[in-house]
């Protein structure tokens, strides 16, 4: 038995238990992301492939530094706050995506415009999904595929998950942004975007309105998970060359769809506390 409570042999390099003893951690993690819903110990251990005393042990690390959460009642394990908050970005953005695609095409096919979904990592917007209607009309807009990054601060889906993070976390993130003007609409003035982004995290909605390039519009709401945290953001983008319209008339239009679009995947994700007409 190693020190940190493991069945592996160790050959006297401490890294190697160390090691294993990540892995199997991560492992736990894993899978109870992967099942998106509570499980039991034993249906755990099963799936991790560890002794059932083992994984207890590893659980009870896991509990005490926050990383899973337990139910009282039922004795079950869910990801805790300290795994949402580290998000394990690559599985969870494989996971959006998964769960996303349908609903995405869906509302690519009903609206006319691409559909695109996007996460927050530092000051950027990295594309996660991007789906196009399958009777496109021309396509005037931006050559961006998924993996794409974009700055937050001038982007409809990047003015959604900066606001409806902890402000503790944007005002750093904005320090280190140069908000240069990038389209005629660009806003650049700290406090006015600070002042947006206090409008979306009330209204549930962001607007891009000739700010990240000219011509360029889109609309984007928030996607979240089962805790309700704001997770992803999804967008619809217009183009001035292909639906010369208002602004206003754009919102009215793609509004609706929109939000049913985020509210669908977000109750995919197990969101349940979600009440029509809005993204909460």
């Amino acid at each position: 038995m190693t020190a940190d409570g493991s069945d592996g042999a160790s050959d006297g390099g401490a890294s190697i238990a160390t090691n294993q003893a990540l892995e199997r951690g991560l492992s736990v993690l894993s899978a109870l992301g992967a099942q998106r819903a509570s499980l039991g110990l034993v249906e755990i251990s099963r799936l991790v492939g560890l002794s059932k005393s083992t994984c207890h042990r590893y659980m009870a690390t896991l509990l005490a530094l926050g990383f899973v959460e337990q139910d009282a009642d039922t004795r079950r394990y869910a990801l805790g706050p300290q795994a949402l908050q580290l998000g394990f970005a690559a599985l969870s953005s494989l996971e959006l995506s998964k769960v996303a695609a349908k609903p995405l095409q869906a509302l690519a096919d009903e609206t006319g415009h691409t559909a695109n979904m996007a996460v927050l990592d530092g000051a950027d917007i990295v594309y996660i999904e991007r789906r196009r209607p399958a009777r496109a009309a021309l396509r005037i807009e931006l050559n961006l595929q998924v993996g794409a990054r974009l700055p937050a601060y001038c982007t409809s889906m990047g003015k959604v998950l900066l606001a409806h993070r902890d402000p503790t976390v944007v005002r750093p993130i904005l320090d280190r942004t140069d908000l240069v003007r990038r389209g005629p609409k660009t806003v650049t003035a700290r406090e006015q975007l600070t002042t947006v982004l206090a409008a979306v995290a009330a209204g549930g909605l962001a607007v891009n309105d000739e700010e990240l390039a000219p011509g360029l519009r889109s609309i984007a709401a928030p996607v979240r998970d089962r805790s309700g945290q704001v997770v992803a953001a999804v967008n619809l983008s217009v183009h001035l060359g292909a639906w010369n319209a208002s602004m206003e008339t754009v919102v009215s239009r793609l509004e609706g769809p929109l939000r049913r679009t985020a509210a669908e995947i977000s109750s995919r994700l197990g969101h349940l506390n979600i009440t029509k007409g809005s993204d909460r």
